[in-house]
């Protein structure tokens, strides 16, 4: 079934990830305006590829994975930043959004190549 295809459910997981750190950060109460020009930033990331394909794909990749965003929360709550928080949900729901859209993480072949398929 076409429905239960790897491809299929890594969007709807992307589309899950979104949801649940768009409902938490509403749950923190903390600005939407902060949300709306934060959620782009880890895209900024790719300004690694001006240093190289083999550097743009270390520096798109790092800033596009749960582990990073789970690492900079735990940094965050054990110094007590406020931001913390906040800024990982924002950073989670922009990782969810790229993978419902069809972004993975890059292979250093191409651009286009990604762990979800050709863009």
């Amino acid at each position: 079934m076409k429905f239960f295809s790897p491809k299929v459910l890594l969007h709807l997981e992307g589309l899950a990830i979104l949801a649940a750190a768009g409902a938490a950060y509403a749950v923190q109460g903390a600005s939407w305006w902060t949300f709306a020009i934060l959620f782009l930033a880890p895209d900024l990331t790719i300004a690694g590829y001006a240093f190289g394909v083999r550097i743009g794909t270390a520096a798109y990749n790092l800033g596009h994975t749960y582990a990073m965003v789970g690492a900079f929360w735990l940094i965050g709550h054990f110094t007590h930043a406020s931001t913390a928080l906040p800024f990982s949900l924002i950073w989670l729901a922009h990782i969810g959004f790229d993978r419902l859209l069809g972004y993975g993480l890059k292979y250093p072949t191409a651009f286009k190549d990604t762990h979800l398929s050709r863009v």
